[in-house]
């Protein structure tokens, strides 16, 4: 049998003999070879890691333990935001890594750990704050469609920046960049711009703080100050509210906070409080009589509450009753036909006791002039209440 010429090399002595830009063919083919396996690794799983996360979600729904059910399927959603590209690109890493790079490059790779791991947290984050935005407009809105949510939009905006900001600055500092004068000049032209609009960002805030604090919402009838209509969208900077005479008023948020705001949404019943006189004519018997008419008349009626119903004092003019009664039904018309029905009753109750009302009454008293004064004398003249 022949022996093989010791001068041919072999296929394999020249596979790690032949070198391409200072590396053997044989390094650069395990790289490749460690760079593929790690993308197929990592990409396998994370699509078990997000499948079983999205089976613990379904069986914990399922089975009614509904907080183990959220933190899973937020899992699996924040996972969804794994970028292939940064894998691709850590896969590679760890390809590089294997080769004998010199150690310039080899700082340089521990740079892009930490690019490509900074930027993933970034993903990652992005995704759980968007997350976090929807189950809160869901949670506390309802039916998004009836607000644009501007606060929730506030919210996500910010902390989205923040956190790229953070990223951002840490990569630059990973990178070797002094990021301390950078940071100070963001602070300067931070404060410079929040003062030229500084009215805006209070809006922006106001708006803010009526989503977190709820002092109302689209649909609610508010009073504030002279204004009195139904919400009709809450914006960034403004709110507008149609009035009951049909016109769309709109307010800054700012200074619709300032303002005390009668919010009757959660008006279940109506405390009404009003007040009639008599006249001075009315004998005691029939003063008690009318305090009994009116508790009587005001029990006969459907959906209120008697209180109380007194003779109140003794006026200028007049015997002052105040009777106080709840309706049972928040609405302003429900209370107009009570009152209305009551007011009526009353005058009928009145008129067959033959009692009236007590209205502003003058008398006047001539004075005659003594002897001996001019007719002037007799012009002056006294008045007194009945």
């Amino acid at each position: 049998m022949p022996n093989p010429d010791p001068s041919t090399p072999s296929l394999l002595a020249w596979f790690h003999e032949e070198t391409v830009w200072g590396l053997s063919l044989s390094s650069i083919t395990l790289a490749l070879a460690a760079t593929l396996g790690v993308y197929l690794g990592i990409t396998l799983l994370l699509g078990v890691a997000q499948r079983r996360s999205r089976r613990i979600a379904e069986a914990r729904a399922a089975s009614g333990r509904h907080g183990a059910g959220r933190v899973a399927a937020v899992v699996s959603e924040v996972l969804g935001g794994t970028s292939h590209l940064l894998i691709l690109l850590a896969a590679l890493l760890v390809g590089v890594g294997m080769l004998d790079l010199a150690p310039r490059w080899q700082a340089r790779v521990g740079q892009l750990w930490f690019i490509a791991l900074a930027l993933q947290v970034a993903l990652w984050g992005t995704r759980a704050i968007g997350i976090a935005i929807r189950r809160y407009e869901e949670r506390h809105l309802g039916t998004p469609s009836l607000q644009v949510s501007a606060s929730g939009t506030l919210m996500s905006w910010g902390l989205r920046t923040l956190l790229w900001a953070t990223i951002v600055l840490a990569m630059l500092a990973n990178l070797g960049v002094n990021i301390t004068a950078f940071v100070a000049s963001l602070g300067v032209g931070g404060i410079a711009i929040a003062l030229a609009v500084q009215n805006v960002l209070g809006d922006l805030f106001a708006s803010l703080a009526i989503a977190v604090d709820k002092p109302f919402e689209v649909g609610d009838f508010i009073v504030v100050g002279s204004v009195a209509g139904t919400v009709q969208q809450i914006g960034v900077k403004t709110t507008r509210i149609r009035s009951l005479g049909g016109e769309q008023i709109v307010m800054s948020n700012t200074d619709l906070l300032k303002q005390t705001i009668n919010n009757y949404r959660y008006l279940q019943e109506r405390r009404i409080v009003f007040t009639f006189t008599l006249s001075y004519a009315t004998t005691a018997p029939q003063a008690e009589a009318v305090s009994q008419a009116v508790r009587r008349i005001i029990e006969s009626q459907d959906k209120v509450r008697f209180d109380r119903a007194h003779l109140k004092g003794f006026g200028a003019n007049a015997l002052e009753y105040e009777v106080v009664y709840i309706v049972l039904d928040p609405g302003y018309n429900a209370y107009m036909d009570v009152q209305q029905s009551i007011n009526l009753a009353i005058m009928r109750e009145l008129e067959s006791m033959g009692v009236q009302f007590g209205v502003p009454v003058r008398t006047v008293h001539m004075v005659s002039p003594a002897r001996g004064e001019g007719p002037a004398a007799g012009a002056a003249f006294q008045e007194a209440s009945p």
